[in-house]
């Protein structure tokens, strides 16, 4: 845990926490965990954890499954294909408003990024990608200003993120997309549409192989 973190108040921490759970899949699709376990887990108090898990069940990342148990729900194809479709019509215009307001110091720090996404491929490390390339996309589109689509690509990345670690765990970073050098070039060059192009075919190009590794309704 850093500085800042340590910082926050308890309701916070078991937000983020229980949040990159979700993200980078350490709870699998369909995986019941108890609220007690998840106290246990985060190491923080029962009111907390309930708080955080409350935020999550709104945000569609948790659903509550009974007898004090919650799990990250299973994806469809259909459900998938439908987040697949917002993530497309929200993220790449995020990458195009981020442009104007980037400096070259923000551009090396986003090519830092994505060096350690290279390197997590490389080594076969699934949970440093998943983290790494959440980062750098977070990193470009907080840039954007936008703060309505900023909410809704932080919800569409929680309902999807599990499904691309379902993805990974049966066929590693072997052949994984990634489109982050071509944003790079066009972020340096001042292209918006260049960028946003490059952003929606590294995510159509994750899309297709998550779709490719969905069984017949769901992910489990």
């Amino acid at each position: 845990m850093n500085q800042e973190t340590a910082k926050l108040p308890d309701h916070e921490r078991a937000y983020r926490r229980l949040r990159e759970m979700v993200l980078y899949g350490e709870l699998a699709p369909g995986q019941p965990v108890t609220i007690q376990g998840l106290v246990e887990a985060l190491g923080l108090g029962m009111t907390p954890v309930r708080e955080a898990i409350r935020r999550l069940t709104s945000q569609g990342a948790l659903v509550f499954k009974g007898n004090r148990r919650v799990e990250v729900p299973q994806m469809s194809r259909s459900e998938y294909e439908q987040l697949a479709f917002a993530r497309l019509a929200v993220e790449p215009e995020l990458a195009r408003r981020a442009v104007e307001n980037m400096t070259n110091r923000d551009i090396d720090g986003l090519a830092d990024i994505d060096r350690l996404v290279d390197a997590a491929i490389e080594r076969g490390d699934v949970r440093s990608y998943l983290e790494n390339n959440h980062l750098f996309h977070v990193a470009l589109y907080r840039f954007s200003g936008a703060s309505v689509l900023l909410a809704i690509s932080e919800m569409l990345w929680l309902r999807s993120g599990p499904s691309l670690r379902v993805m990974l765990g049966r066929h590693g970073t072997a052949n994984l997309p990634d489109m982050h050098q071509e944003a790079l070039a066009a972020l340096r060059a001042l292209d918006a549409d260049g960028v946003a192009r490059a952003i929606r075919g590294d995510i159509e190009q994750g899309i297709a192989q998550v779709n490719g590794s969905l069984g017949g309704d769901a992910t489990g």
